[in-house]
């Protein structure tokens, strides 16, 4: 009887907890949602504008139905973040240039959650800044090569000295996770159809190892980023590459005297010392009378849409997965073909620019997007801009606009096909015991079950259509890029490049950011000014009480499997099952669909 009261006071305890996170969350959701919903911020006369990217999440869209999540909203500690869209950010950054009550930009990126090509985009917008005349101060505490990419734009970059204040500069890179050896022991054969001998897309799943071409392209990859970003580090901080490269190599940056020794710091402060320069260069004799800015805040007020214009440049932002349906999340090929086909039919919609941001996905929704998008390029000029990932499935659906612009790091192409079929029957039989009987019609009825092996034939048919489709995927790049079908061959292969690289070969048209996408669209719409012109995102931004609706499932249910499956990652992160989550968290083999364009890695610099 006292185990039996003891348990239901425990559940009662544990509901009781529940309830008051519940509150407490809801109150913090609430209130980010007053603070967001009332008025402008009034701006100081003159003030620092705060870059703490700590304090945002900078992503493709911002509050989108895609990029949003509302998890974000409750930090540690109580802290909102504010999702920023690209395109706001890089708009404040502009106009803090020209704004005359702006006196310089404080920049903090130390915990920044901003992508790499977003960083690049931000990068560029901060160099135009200081052409102003203006200048950029940096402070960090904890640098890591993500966040000093950004904070070597800067004027001056000053770094903690108090203890804890540790570099972690050490490189770029990318880990590959193979399950074979696991799967084996659970008697799970995954059955593995592609064409492309650099399609490693579900070789995690047959190997315990990359195969000679897999290493070879993340080599070259991570080989060409690590250019990028080195040779900007460089430039900016006055040594070259080569050197930057050998101090990580050496271990040379442990302690914030090593930064400041070999030229990536300018001078080592505590607080109160980083109070009283800021101070000094704010013109006043005291920090408290420095008028800090947030960048949230400066967007608020200063980023405004032009509403009056007659005529508009639509920017439709394909990002995530593409999937099949018309699931709010990622790229659904049934939604985005008719979100197309709307702007399509918009007359006051004169030019479009294509943001992609995909490793691409199902390849009947993008074959779904990309004939609406040839559609669309036969009466409108539509402009591709390539953010993180336009490869594979991403790159299908955009190869055939007008011009491509690219980032450095973007990853792109990855022009290949597979097929992932897992045979369980052995985990079914001899982990689970139990015994599965097909009655059926043909003797291929249960092909796709999962509970057998596939035949001979059936991998030979599985084959072949793999081969029908890769000869499609070629074809259609060879088409919008106009290249030779044996050159483009030559290149995918199932092989992913970087922007850089990708311009080298002919994947890309110019490195360029959303901004210079933007600008092309406007000449290529017939009026240059950019200020005569309104810019319209697609899909349309959800709010954050539907998407916090649609979270606890009061609102549209979500059809997604692949939403689902993020859920079950998010709950073995931080794991150590968090590797086996991640690699399976994209995946759908009970899905009906079967071929697959898509890239089978990101990859996180930090």
């Amino acid at each position: 009887m006292k185990e039996f009261v003891k348990m239901v006071l425990a559940v009662i305890c544990g509901l009781f907890l529940m309830t008051i996170i519940g509150f407490f969350l809801m109150v913090g959701f609430f209130g980010s949602l007053a603070s967001a919903s009332g008025s402008k911020p009034v701006m100081p006369r003159e003030g620092v504008l705060n870059m703490d990217l700590s304090k945002v999440a900078i992503s493709e869209q911002g509050n989108s139905s895609a990029s949003f999540d509302p998890t974000s909203l409750i930090t540690s500690g109580g802290q909102t973040v504010t999702q920023i869209g690209i395109w706001d950010a890089v708009q404040a950054i502009n106009k803090a240039a020209e704004d005359k009550s702006v006196k310089y930009i404080f920049l903090r990126a130390d915990a920044a959650s901003i992508s790499m090509a977003l960083s690049e985009e931000i990068r560029k917008a901060l160099e135009n800044f200081r052409k102003s005349g203006k200048a950029i101060v940096a402070f960090t505490e904890t640098p890591t090569v993500g966040s000093y990419y950004l904070h070597s734009v800067a004027d001056k970059i000053y770094m903690s000295s108090v203890a804890g204040s540790t570099p972690m500069m050490t490189g770029v890179g990318s880990q590959l996770i193979f399950l074979k050896d696991i799967l084996d022991k659970f008697g799970v054969n995954v059955q593995l159809i592609r064409h492309g001998k650099y399609k490693s897309a579900g070789e995690m799943y047959i190997k315990n190892a990359p195969s000679p071409e897999n290493l070879e392209q993340n080599q070259e990859m991570i080989d060409s980023i690590w250019e990028t970003m080195s040779s900007k580090i460089a430039e900016s901080r006055d040594f070259t590459a080569e050197e930057l490269s050998k101090m990580i190599d050496n271990l040379s940056l442990i302690f914030p005297e090593d930064v400041l020794n070999n030229g990536l710091a300018d001078e080592l402060f505590t607080r109160e010392e980083l109070h009283s320069k800021l101070a000094d260069l704010a013109g006043v004799e005291d920090f408290k009378d420095v008028k800090m800015i947030p960048f949230a805040d400066y967007i608020s007020a200063k980023v405004i849409p032009n509403t009056k214009a007659k005529k508009k440049i639509a920017v439709i932002y394909a990002e995530g997965n593409i999937v099949e349906g018309s699931a709010k999340s990622n790229v659904s090929g049934d939604r985005f073909a008719s979100l197309i086909e709307k702007v399509r039919k918009d007359k006051d919609v004169k030019a479009v620019v294509f943001r992609v941001s995909s490793p691409g996905g199902s390849v009947t929704a993008s074959d779904k997007i990309k004939k609406e998008i040839d559609l669309l390029r036969a009466e409108k000029p539509v402009i591709a801009s390539y953010g993180d990932y336009a490869a594979s499935g991403g790159y299908w659906i955009s190869n055939s606009c007008d011009k491509i612009f690219s980032d450095e790091t973007t990853l792109t192409g990855s022009i290949g096909v597979f097929s992932m079929i897992p045979d369980l029957s052995k985990t079914i039989k001899d982990v689970a015991h139990v015994n599965v009987v097909t009655v059926g019609s043909s003797p291929h009825t249960d092909m796709f079950s999962a509970m057998r092996p596939l035949s001979d034939d059936e991998v030979e048919c599985m084959q072949a259509s793999i081969e029908k489709i890769y000869d499609t995927f070629v074809n259609t790049v060879a088409e919008g890029r106009d290249l030779r079908p044996t050159y483009v061959d030559s290149l995918a292969q199932g092989r992913v490049w970087t922007g850089a690289d990708g311009l080298k070969i002919g994947l890309v048209d110019e490195i360029g950011t959303l901004e210079d996408a933007i600008h092309y669209a406007a000449v290529a719409g017939g009026d240059a000014e950019l200020s005569s012109w309104g810019i319209e995102a697609y899909p349309k931004p959800v709010s954050q009480m539907d998407a916090i609706l649609e979270m606890v499932g009061m609102g549209e249910e979500e059809a997604s499997v692949f939403a689902k499956r993020k859920a079950v990652y998010s709950t073995l992160k931080g794991t150590p099952f968090e590797g086996i989550g991640k690699a399976f968290k994209d995946w759908d083999f009970g899905a009906s669909e079967r071929y697959y364009a898509r890239m089978p890695y990101e990859i996180i610099i930090k």
